[in-house]
């Protein structure tokens, strides 16, 4: 039965999402680049010796100058990445059909499941220092290149048309275009999803820093290992330390660079008055006032965009249509001939697959549907736990100014806390409880998903219009009905939407999870993620690919098969006209 705001919540029978011709490539894409990992994976040594991780309180700003320095070299490639990638997708139509696809499926691929792949195979070719160095950035890049392509790409296919009938007026070329419309215009998101990517990346930063299975050490120096071995050794004293040493980056990362950019970032909303609170920073108050900065931007930005514009300027004239078509033709033949080869590429990786997955004993495809029960089981308990508090306290906070002012910047510190950083301290206490390995596996999924959903469910509330409170009000309606007109129906497209990019998060942290060496010893429960790292630490290179394969499609079908069409409904159910 409809309620009272039925005429607010637009109400259609959801569409229905069914595989298409591009879903089946990319996830055979994506079976043929696990297939060839585990391939190099077999040349790997049966053993191969971590750095020394040393626990001086010296030692922390070098550890932390190296974590830093990952991040940064990810998030550049993430970044070149997205504005081509992107830049292709919105301008050529044909292009779109394809990149679109492949961006989607990838995006719901639990990205830790590759680690250890991406780490056995870089290390059969690769010194294992430099080896355990790229496959860190690799993952990196994964959690972070996704969410900027979307958001560039989406930035992209909204410019107002007024803005591009003056970018044909004024014959800007490409550069010109990039340079005075695109990057403007899209300034804003691209700041917001980096700082989204960023602390994302955190997480799969700390999971790279302390991978350890059975005589594989690929530790690297940095802020995670510190963690761990601080834990592995109970040094309460440098566990304190590393842990404050983190929030201390996270911090300054936050003052000294991302608010600075987003109070510069501000003058390029588009908008007919000036905002009445706009983001501010002292950082970059004082950079703006300081003589020195006005010395660097004449002698230094100034001549670099001068020479660019004068390096650009005989590139040719490039019109690109809002969300447009294709304007350079390419050859027929050349179309055809990598269609072919791409054809065969992917027949040949799935046979070759498929031969090494025939060669898995029944007995251990019984073990690989368990442990993906077994982890399914984990990551349903973890989201129904922080739904169960994440509702009522994000509802608190997003329509309360006061609460919010003072819970919104702790929330937000303690959020940018990676959970792989803190699980070794967290799994020293539960090992003293009974079922405690199982129990710290939930709670490390559930640190690793809740905030996804808290700050969804704050933008939800706090976007509910204040004459529908006031509706209610006047209609006299008790809490409870408030909850089940007003405030529930609002909210489930933020829920929904935060709830799928947690249950990512969550499968995600299955893989440390499920599986940790502690005080030389190692623990394990029943899941995938603990069969993909026994298998890692085994060599058994049939099981890997088994198990990594079934956890990745198991994803991807859930999200398309459940989620999308949650999130469908949400959309078109309840949109507020």
């Amino acid at each position: 039965m409809l309620n009272r705001f039925s005429g607010i919540f637009k109400v259609q029978q959801p569409t229905q999402r069914t595989f298409g011709w591009a879903d089946a490539v990319v996830i055979a894409l994506v079976v043929v680049v696990i297939y060839a990992g585990v391939r190099l994976a077999i040349d790997t040594p049966a053993e191969i010796e971590g750095p020394s991780i040393s626990l001086a309180p010296e030692v922390l700003p070098y550890y932390a100058l190296r974590s830093v320095g990952r991040m940064a070299a990810a998030y550049t490639l993430s970044l070149v990445f997205a504005l081509v990638y992107g830049r292709a997708a919105a301008y050529h139509r044909r292009a779109e059909q394809v990149l679109m696809p492949l961006l989607d499926v990838l995006q719901s691929v639990p990205i830790l499941s590759f680690l250890p792949v991406v780490l056995l195979s870089l290390s059969a070719i690769l010194p294992q220092a430099i080896a355990a160095e790229l496959a860190s950035i690799v993952l990196i890049f994964t959690s972070q290149a996704w969410n900027l392509g979307f958001g560039w790409y989406q930035s992209l296919t909204t410019i107002p048309n007024e803005l591009n009938e003056a970018a044909i007026t004024f014959r800007f070329n490409t550069w010109m275009r990039f340079r005075t419309l695109e990057l403007p215009f899209a300034a804003i998101g691209l700041l917001w999803n980096s700082m989204m990517s960023w602390a994302g990346g955190w997480f799969f930063l700390m999971a790279a820093e302390i991978f350890t299975v059975g005589d594989k050490d690929f530790r690297l120096l940095g802020l995670g290992a510190y963690l761990q071995e601080a834990a592995n050794q109970e040094d309460y004293r440098a566990i304190g330390l590393g842990i404050a040493t983190l929030v201390l980056v996270i911090v300054l990362l936050d003052q000294l660079v991302w608010r600075p950019l987003l109070a510069w970032a501000d003058r390029f909303k588009l908008e007919m008055t000036e905002s009445d609170n706009p983001p501010t920073s002292w950082f970059y108050d004082l950079l703006r006032t300081a003589h020195i900065t006005n010395w660097l931007d004449r002698r230094m930005r100034q001549p670099v965009i001068q020479g660019l514009d004068a390096l650009f300027a005989r590139s040719p004239l490039t019109i690109a249509p809002r969300n447009g078509t294709n304007n350079h033709r390419r050859r027929p033949w050349f179309t055809i001939l990598v269609v072919i080869a791409l054809g065969v590429g992917l027949v040949y990786g799935l046979t070759q697959a498929g031969q090494m997955l025939v060669e898995v004993p029944a007995a251990q495809w019984t073990d690989v549907g368990l442990g993906v029960a077994a982890t399914l089981l984990r990551v349903m308990i973890a989201l129904v736990i922080a739904l169960a508090w994440t509702i009522p306290v994000g509802v608190l906070i997003g329509t309360n100014p006061r609460i919010a002012t003072v819970l919104q910047p702790v929330v937000q510190v303690t959020a940018s806390i990676p959970a792989t950083a803190l699980f070794p301290v967290l799994l020293l206490v539960m090992l003293q409880l009974p079922a405690g390995l199982n129990i710290a596996a939930v709670l490390l999924m559930l640190m690793g998903t809740q905030w996804y959903l808290l700050f969804n469910i704050i933008a939800g509330a706090a976007a509910i219009p204040q004459d529908l409170k006031f509706t209610s009000t006047l209609l006299r309606l008790d809490r409870r009905a408030r909850w089940r007109t007003l405030i529930l129906p609002a909210l489930f497209p933020y829920i929904i939407t935060g709830a799928i990019t947690a249950s990512g998060g969550a499968w995600n942290a299955s893989i440390v999870a499920e599986y940790f060496q502690l005080g030389g010893k190692t623990h394990q429960v029943t899941g995938v993620g603990a069969l993909i790292a026994d298998a890692t630490a085994a060599g058994d290179f049939h099981l890997l690919l088994a198990a990594t394969l079934s956890m990745i499609l198991t994803v991807v079908l859930i999200n398309r098969l459940f989620w999308r069409r949650l999130y469908r409904r949400a959309e078109e159910q309840y949109r507020m006209e």
